[in-house]
């Protein structure tokens, strides 16, 4: 394993242009190469070889080296990042985002249920990602080009974690491939359970020109845990956890085992009172790979999740 010790993840100027810097220093006991330490705290191959190829600067002790030198025990590691100017494709929207949590890598934002995460065929000037560009561009933000990493259904509301750059973006995708990135959710549905915890395992397949998923053999395995809050009248209110990360798992998941969300129609669930599922995501915690340190936010219910 190697050890690693965070300095600091800010930004700096250089030739009249912000960039970002971020430095570690390596806390093992023999030399190990640059790319090998940058892997170990979560770096894809893509960025490496783009920095590598001069996008970018890796530094040790301040001295500007080559991407194959080594690193010595309690040496400090900094890269260089040119900074990412807004995509010309992405309309800004000024309208306002929750903002939960802001450093110079992350923000993270409570996403009000109806809003789409990115544009589509439907809307494409006013969801998470315009509105957060926006909110960049008025802060005058060195980095103007946000990468989405986790994303909600429209009428999904809570949590969204968002990369400010694209060094931030490769450094967290490890953790979001691997699954090691806690992801509750809570949800109302419907019927009550015989016991207050339990695991769905169920493969879920897309079928071609259907936006609804399924539950089928020739799926992608798909494990949702649970536990059972409280039941009343008819209905419970039960805490989710992804262990993988499929579209609509928790809705197709439960639906499966008779309980649909109240109202989510696409999967059967009683549309009486609600025309959209009551689904929120109320926790998400990853280990920041800038301070090495694990980050915890939650956010709290909407008045219809009490029951």
């Amino acid at each position: 394993m190697i050890e690693v010790e965070s300095l600091h993840s800010t930004f700096f100027v250089h030739k009249r242009r912000k960039a970002m810097q971020a430095s570690w220093v390596y806390n093992g006991t023999e030399p190990v190469k640059i790319k090998k330490f940058l892997q170990s705290l979560g770096m894809g191959h893509r960025l490496f070889n783009d920095i590598k190829k001069g996008q970018g600067e890796f530094l040790v002790d301040h001295r500007i080296v080559r991407p194959t030198t080594k690193i010595l025990p309690h040496q400090p590691l900094t890269i260089k990042v040119a900074p990412e100017m807004a995509d010309p494709q992405v309309k800004v929207s000024h309208a306002p985002i929750k903002v939960v949590y802001e450093d110079d890598n992350w923000l993270v934002v409570d996403k009000p249920a109806g809003v789409t995460s990115i544009p589509g065929p439907t809307v494409d000037n006013d969801t998470v990602l315009n509105r957060v560009t926006g909110y960049l561009l008025a802060q005058q933000s060195p980095d103007q080009r946000p990468h989405l990493i986790t994303r909600l259904d429209r009428d999904t509301g809570g949590l969204m974690l968002v990369a400010k750059h694209h060094v931030a973006s490769s450094m967290i995708s490890q953790q979001v491939q691997q699954h090691r990135m806690l992801k509750e959710y809570t949800a109302i549905v419907t019927g009550s359970f015989k016991t207050d915890h339990g695991t769905i395992d169920k493969p879920i397949a897309r079928r071609e020109g259907q936006a609804q998923r399924v539950i089928a053999v020739d799926g992608q395995p798909a494990v949702t845990e649970y536990w059972v809050e409280k039941s009343a009248a008819g209905l419970s209110r039960v805490r989710a956890r992804l262990h993988t990360g499929r579209t609509h798992q928790i809705r197709v998941h439960f639906a499966a085992i008779g309980h649909p969300l109240v109202g989510d129609p696409l999967y059967g669930g009683d549309t009486s009172k609600y025309q959209s599922q009551l689904l929120h995501a109320s926790k998400l915690a990853f280990i920041d790979p800038f301070s090495q340190k694990r980050l915890v936010f939650t956010s709290p219910l909407p008045g219809e999740f009490e029951i």
